[in-house]
């Protein structure tokens, strides 16, 4: 890992990349700074439009300019894009099935000092649950790059979730491959498998060379995309390893701790536990004090993973 930066300036300059396309047009609610969607604004002036704060009406205009032909990039923060806005987000966005590409920033415990109002730790939840949304959680500031990318030539609604928070660079920018819908195996193990998703992947990674210096040998699989999610890759981690911990900067409930549960469920039960918040509202505080409260953790996910493995051998 090397340091890197937030996914969301990687989101903005990803954006300037691909604004080239005279099909994209990217809306915000007065906060192009904050999400970086000024970069995009400086480059192509006449397909950016400040929708001031009234995140109900930026979704609703963004489907409008998405059913004529347009690929639409909507972005504030993810409390207000799939909080605020659900309701058009649902019935303008995603019932139609439009090319609505929503880019919300700051999500999860790391915006730190803004509080409980701010950090969203139910947008997974609710993005996951509508139909035809596709829902990514990228890991770094490469991957955030790749999904934007990805994002565009996907024909419907799609919700990006970025973090605030400056992330190390995890991936190689010239040969990492990014595929919607497709989790990557970062590292093999027999003991136990990590599933991990957006700013907790290198938690994760610290982790599992922590659980190795144990003799604990322990797969790591970045899912990227929560929707749809690859079960495959959950399966046979399942069949192979025999013990699963998520691990997640949202709330347990919904989330992708509820989603990898509910493949393995219906396919194949081991025992799973789930690092994420435990059903409680966040905290004002520095970012990586607030992880640390909430149990969003290296440490934490090293206990987890005990945990399992305890349960698999009795």
């Amino acid at each position: 890992m090397s340091k890197g930066i937030a996914t969301r300036e990687a989101y903005g300059n990803a954006l300037a990349e691909i604004g080239a396309d005279p099909r994209i047009v990217v809306l915000d609610a007065d906060l192009s700074k904050s999400t970086k969607t000024d970069v995009f604004k400086k480059q192509y002036p006449e397909r950016f439009i400040n929708m001031g704060i009234a995140e109900s009406n930026m979704m609703a205009v963004a489907a409008g300019i998405a059913s004529c032909g347009k690929i639409v990039f909507a972005s504030t923060f993810a409390m207000f894009a799939a909080g605020r806005a659900f309701e058009q987000v649902r019935n303008s966005i995603c019932y139609p099935a439009l090319n609505v590409k929503i880019g919300a920033t700051h999500a999860g415990l790391t915006v730190g000092e803004d509080g409980a109002s701010h950090q969203s730790i139910e947008d997974i939840a609710l993005m996951r649950s509508v139909p035809n949304m596709t829902v990514i959680s990228p890991a770094d500031g490469v991957e955030a790059r790749l999904a934007t990318i990805a994002a565009a030539k996907i024909d419907g609604p799609v919700y990006l979730r970025f973090s605030r928070m400056t992330s190390p660079i995890l991936f190689d920018e010239n040969t990492y491959k990014f595929e919607v819908g497709k989790g990557v195996t970062l590292t093999e193990g027999n003991d136990v498998t990590i599933i991990a998703t957006g700013y907790m992947v290198s938690e994760a990674i610290n982790a599992v060379e922590m659980l190795k210096s144990e003799g604990i040998s322990a797969r790591l699989i970045n899912i990227h995309t929560i929707k749809p999610i690859d079960k495959d890759i959950i399966i046979n981690a399942a069949k192979e390893t025999g013990a699963i911990v998520t691990c997640e900067e949202h709330n347990v409930f919904g989330g992708l701790g509820s989603a990898v549960a509910e493949v393995l469920v219906e396919n194949y039960p081991v025992p799973v536990r789930m690092v994420g918040v435990r059903d409680k509202f966040g905290k004002s505080g520095k970012a990586q004090d607030v992880m640390k409260l909430y149990g969003l953790t290296a440490e934490n996910i090293v206990a987890k993973a005990k945990e399992v493995i305890a349960m698999k051998k009795a």
